[in-house]
């Protein structure tokens, strides 16, 4: 079989009868033998490329022992060089603006658009994960859309004491086990049961063999300054990531003393925080965040900024009217960091009515990003600039941050 182009999901398309192919562990251009793995669907199967007859020149030895067709299923290039995955990754951004974003090749922040290499090399780069465990207590990661778990002696892409205190011990009772390292070295663990419940958490502090009393607190770095999170929760888990998409959302979003800055889906406050100094102390920047740890964490961080706010909330459709008409006044910018699923049509229509002269939206979906700048152009909107960056090395995922302004702009 004859690979064709890379798609959205770590996979490339093929044909074969007249039906397409969801193929892995293979590059286009490569002509391939393959064994289906799922065939459910009249037009469509999945499948892995299970030998190379010829191979493309991104093509490299897989550096993890675990990965391959029908092993674990938490990478998806592991067999590509990486330069090769950072170009594999920029067309499939491309593709989810063209086809989903309703925008023309012939733009040039589409055609421009390239995805940046982050410090630290494509391994040992996951400082948060979840491991699966097995009925027998022993961790790992699922196969590829399955429930089974491959047990696990290592885990090359995910920092070394993190990887080392869940994949070095038996879990029996367990569903999955979460850990995060944080900037001091100090590792949280989670034990979880099989409905995703916290049932123990404990502290291991770098060169300590007992475990620490947990504060259920983690330090983070970033954009000059430490940032107090929950233990094994969100942040960018590449250690290089939150101090590149602060900077970038800085330099697109140019706020101006006393201007009015909306944060949503704020987190523990990272870019309303670095946005609120700029804005000084006759500007305000409101953060809103649903979580309640999140939002803990933010007023401890931008407690000594009093230009900030943190708002608990849920960022819909209803909610978000809510929010504005409390606001009393109209933002001037907007940033957003919706997860994978993105903001959504509602929500995108919301915010293009505030009059914001500037959107600035993080994404790591990029089809989830094309479809709301297609709702945000419905609405008058354009995509003024793009940066991508691979966050996220051996997967398929790849950052982005974006600026929509209004259209006559």
């Amino acid at each position: 079989m004859v690979v064709g182009p890379v798609a959205h999901g770590g996979h490339c398309v093929a044909r074969h009868e007249g039906r397409v192919v969801f193929l892995r562990h293979t590059l286009p251009g490569e002509r391939v033998r393959v064994r289906v793995t799922e065939d459910r669907h009249p037009g469509f199967c999945r499948a892995d490329a299970v030998e190379v007859l010829e191979a493309a020149p991104g093509r490299v030895e897989r550096p993890c022992p675990h990965s391959g067709p029908g092993r674990c299923g938490g990478c998806d290039w592991q067999h590509v060089d990486p330069e090769e995955q950072r170009r594999l990754k920029a067309a499939v951004v491309r593709e989810q603006l063209l086809r989903l974003g309703g925008l023309d090749a012939g733009d040039p922040v589409v055609a421009g658009l390239v995805v940046e290499e982050l410090p630290g090399g494509p391994l040992r780069w996951r400082s948060r994960a979840r491991f699966a465990v097995d009925r027998a207590g022993a961790p790992g990661l699922r196969r590829h859309r399955s429930h089974d778990v491959v047990v696990l002696g290592d885990c090359p892409i995910t920092v070394e004491p993190a990887a080392r205190a869940v994949l070095g011990r038996s879990w029996p009772g367990s569903g999955a086990v979460d850990v995060a390292i944080d900037s001091t070295g100090a590792v949280t663990v989670s034990r979880l049961d099989r409905r995703g419940r916290t049932l123990a958490t404990e502290v291991l502090h770098a060169g300590e063999e007992l475990p620490a009393e947990p504060t259920g607190r983690a330090e983070r770095r970033a954009g000059g300054r430490d940032w107090e999170v929950e233990g094994t929760g969100f942040w960018q888990v590449h250690p290089a990531a939150a101090d590149a998409l602060v900077t970038v959302v800085e330099d697109l979003a140019a706020v101006i003393p006393g201007e009015t800055v909306l944060d949503l889906y704020a987190g523990a406050g990272l870019f309303g925080g670095a946005l609120a100094p700029l804005v000084g102390e006759e500007g305000r920047v409101v953060c809103v965040e649903s979580d309640p740890g999140a939002c803990a964490a933010a007023e401890a961080n931008l407690a000594a900024l009093p230009q900030a706010e943190v708002w608990q909330g849920e960022v819909d459709a209803d909610g978000l009217a809510e929010l504005l008409a409390e606001l009393g006044t109209a933002p001037d910018v907007v940033v957003l960091d919706p997860p994978r699923a993105g903001a959504g049509k509602a929500v995108s229509r919301l915010l293009a009515g505030t009059g914001a002269r500037a959107v600035v939206y993080v994404a790591c979906d990029p089809a989830a990003l094309a479809r709301d700048i297609d709702a945000f152009a419905d609405a008058g909107y354009r995509l003024a600039g793009i940066r991508g960056f691979d966050a996220f090395p051996m997967t398929a995922h790849v950052e982005c941050v974006a600026l929509l302004v209004p259209a006559g702009w």
